[in-house]
């Protein structure tokens, strides 16, 4: 059994969409809409030459298994909200998916934690 969720061979992006905006903390998040309300995922990438992190979407290859999720539903109306200023009401990837209890994705030593707060 493995511990951590793998990435595909195959996949195809059918929910979700990449959304630009002028957070503190991020420029780019994967976007899931109904109605009005709004949920944005993000995900920590490193770059290994200059030792930068930065906050982004989230890979493409987990869009459909988060929204397709059989919980995603009752945390999507828990955790979102309408639209303020340009921004929706924020989680990461990890958090999302450890509520929604998928094998998480293999955690890295340079990522940083939002510890359950709201970012």
């Amino acid at each position: 059994m493995r511990y951590h969720y793998t990435k595909p061979d195959l996949y195809f992006t059918s929910y979700g969409r990449i959304y630009k905006c002028n957070h503190p903390v991020y420029g780019r998040c994967t976007l899931f809409e109904a109605g009005k309300r709004g949920l944005a995922v993000i995900q920590q990438r490193y770059d290994p030459e200059t030792r930068k992190t930065w906050w982004t979407e989230i890979d493409p290859w987990l869009n459909n298994d988060i929204y397709l999720n059989p919980g995603f539903k009752e945390y999507f109306i828990k955790k979102s909200g309408v639209c303020k200023d340009g921004l929706y009401p924020t989680v990461t990837i990890r958090q999302i998916m450890w509520a929604l209890r998928m094998k998480p994705i293999r955690r890295e030593r340079w990522e940083t934690v939002f510890d359950r707060n709201y970012i």
